[in-house]
């Protein structure tokens, strides 16, 4: 079995690709994971480390060919402010910030997986939310080099280490004297 253990990003490399591989945006964000090209061909993705493949990207296989990624439609809802304003969408996208949902950002819209729950609460913040078939490239987290995860690393430090403020916690008192 062919083995894929390097991308290349989309733009990065020229030439045909041997083949393609139609994957949705969780099976994008793999290490090691067994795939079947769209023209049959069977190859293990085997990665050092879970990378968000992006649409265009290339999957260099061991030989040298290449198998271009390509995503998915997936069942989305399209978020849109009902006031079309940066402040409004702005407001939306904290609020799904704050539930650590991945999301694909577009200067009008959001776009984020299906669930009911956050539909209603988005709906009652004044959103207009549609159902769309899409594919889905969401933003890269924070803490994970700019691709999509989950892990978030803090530093932790015992106090009184000099971090710049006081933890007392008695009721009478909640120093932070930040400089």
């Amino acid at each position: 079995m062919e083995r894929a253990s390097s991308v290349l990003k989309k733009g990065e490399w020229s030439g045909e690709a041997r083949d393609s591989v139609t994957l949705d945006e969780t099976a994008r964000n793999r290490r090691r994971l067994r795939l079947a090209s769209d023209g049959g061909m069977e190859f293990l993705l085997d990665l050092p480390h879970a990378v968000l493949l992006r649409d265009g990207d290339g999957l260099q296989l061991t030989g040298g060919a290449v198998i271009v990624v390509r995503s998915k439609l997936e069942e989305l809802y399209e978020v849109r402010a009902q006031e079309p304003s940066a402040q409004a969408l702005l407001r939306l996208a904290w609020h799904i910030g704050n539930r650590h949902l991945p999301s694909q950002i577009f200067d009008d819209r959001i776009l984020i997986r299906r669930d009911h729950v956050i539909r209603q609460m988005l709906e009652g913040l004044g959103a207009v939310v549609m159902d769309v078939s899409a594919p889905f490239d969401p933003e890269g987290g924070a803490y994970d080099g700019a691709e999509t995860g989950h892990d978030h690393h803090h530093g932790h430090r015992e106090h009184g280490s000099g971090h710049g403020h006081s933890h007392s916690h008695d009721r009478h008192h909640h120093d932070h004297d930040h400089h």
